[in-house]
C-alpha cells in the first residue's frame, strides 16, 4: 500500500527497471532502478472508451478539458513473457509481406519494455474519468501516463517513413486492441 495525499492506495508495480551507467567512477552508484506504478485503467464497454485514474490523480487533470487530444502511455500488460520480451525484430503490423524490421523502428507490442502509446480523441472530462473516442487497449488495462497532444510540437511537417508504415484502413491503431 502506498498513501498519497491521505489516500491509501494499492499499489501494483508493473515493472522495475534496473539501469547500469556504463562509464560511472567508482563513488557513484552504479544501478539506478525506476519502478513504474500505473495511474489508472483503461476501461471499454458498450462501444465506449475512457481512461480511470485514481482519485488520488484527479487534481492532475486541472486544465486538460483545454485540450482536444491526449496521448496516452500504456503497459501491455497481457503480452508479457520472457519470450515476447526478448523479440527484437518483427514483420511490421503482423504482416510477413513487411521486411522483418527491428521493434525500435516499429510499434510491435513485442518488445523489451511493454510501453504503448495511443492518440485520443476527448470527448469528455467528468472528474477522474477522461472520455475517449477509442483506443488500441483492452478493458482493464494499466495506464502509465497521459500527455496533451500539443499541435505545434507534436507534427513533423517532413516526416519519412517506411512504405510499410504509411496509413492503413485496417488493423491496431484505427480502434483495435493490440495483443
Amino acid at each position: 500500500m502506498t498513501t498519497l495525499t491521505g489516500i491509501t492506495l494499492p499499489v501494483l508495480i508493473i515493472a522495475v527497471v534496473t539501469v547500469c551507467m556504463l562509464g560511472a567512477r567508482a563513488e557513484e552508484k552504479p544501478e539506478k532502478t525506476y519502478i513504474l506504478r500505473p495511474i489508472g485503467k483503461v476501461r471499454v464497454a458498450d462501444g465506449h472508451a475512457s481512461i480511470v485514474l485514481e482519485k488520488a490523480y484527479e487534481p492532475g487533470l486541472l486544465g486538460l478539458d483545454g485540450f482536444s487530444h491526449i496521448h496516452v502511455l500504456w503497459w501491455f500488460d497481457r503480452n508479457d513473457t520472457a519470450e515476447k520480451r526478448a523479440v527484437l525484430q518483427v514483420h511490421p503490423r503482423g504482416d510477413r509481406k513487411n521486411p522483418l524490421t527491428g521493434v525500435f523502428a516499429t510499434r510491435s507490442p513485442m518488445r523489451p519494455n511493454l510501453i504503448a502509446m495511443s492518440l485520443c480523441k476527448i470527448t469528455a472530462i467528468k472528474e477522474n474519468i477522461i472520455e475517449v473516442e477509442k483506443i488500441d487497449a483492452f478493458d482493464g488495462t494499466p495506464v502509465l501516463d497521459i500527455k496533451p497532444y500539443t499541435p505545434g510540437q507534436d507534427v513533423v511537417a517532413d516526416a519519412k517513413v517506411p512504405k510499410w508504415a504509411g496509413p492503413t484502413d485496417a488493423g491496431p491503431g484505427n480502434g483495435e486492441p493490440r495483443r
